[in-house]
């Protein structure tokens, strides 16, 4: 039998989370949310308390539930000692010479192909798609519908828009956003946020700003 998981965020991802952890056989264990007062439950599972209760041992099996991509860094690097689950959506398809970092979902609809490398905590969100060859780097979030061609690099903390979708070879540097239904047909640097077809930077951020 699998070891229940315990879940961190209670918010609308969250709900996403434990209807994958059901379908992928998972208990849950318990649910973690520093705003718990404000959160009475998630799909009937009542909240257990702000994310410093939950165990930091390798007996605690957990995904962090939370779409903001530097909240997903941050919580990764406060439990040092947790196992981290990987999840694949049984209505998904992942090659099986893809590889997948701890922490990672891959829920309904998406496909994974070919020697694609995701790494640490990624959200592969619902219906996108990971051709041959891609990277996609820890903590990025792929929303739903986004579409990667062969051999795109992700870097750190990307996050790629819904139905947004990037040509072969491409680089989105490390932090950076693509807006929805923008199209990267031209590598972009780090820390910016590109918008349109082709997408077109409209902001340039700090290095280690917050996720809007």
């Amino acid at each position: 039998m699998l070891p229940g998981l315990h879940v961190i965020g209670a918010g609308g991802h969250a709900k996403v989370i434990v209807e994958l952890a059901y379908a992928t056989g998972r208990n849950i264990a318990g649910i973690y949310d520093d705003q718990y007062e404000r959160h009475p439950g998630v799909l009937g599972y009542t909240v257990t308390g702000p994310i410093a209760s939950l165990p930091d041992t390798s007996n605690t099996h957990a995904i962090i539930a939370v779409g903001n991509n530097r909240f997903r860094q941050v919580i990764d690097g406060r439990f040092q000692h947790v196992t981290w689950a990987t999840l694949i959506h049984p209505f998904s398809w992942v090659s099986p010479s893809a590889r997948l970092g701890p922490g990672t979902v891959v829920l309904a609809g998406v496909v994974v192909q070919a020697q694609a490398t995701l790494g640490r905590h990624v959200i592969a969100n619902t219906g996108c798609s990971i051709d041959h060859d891609c990277t996609v780097g820890d903590y990025v979030h792929l929303a739903p519908g986004s579409r990667l061609a062969g051999g795109v690099h992700l870097g750190e903390g990307s996050f790629l828009g819904t139905k947004a979708s990037a040509i072969p070879g491409v680089t989105v540097g490390e932090w950076s956003i693509v807006g929805a239904g923008a199209v990267v047909s031209r590598s972009l640097s780090a820390n910016v946020t590109a918008v349109g077809v082709p997408a077109k930077v409209i902001k340039e951020r700090p290095t280690g700003w917050q996720n809007d």
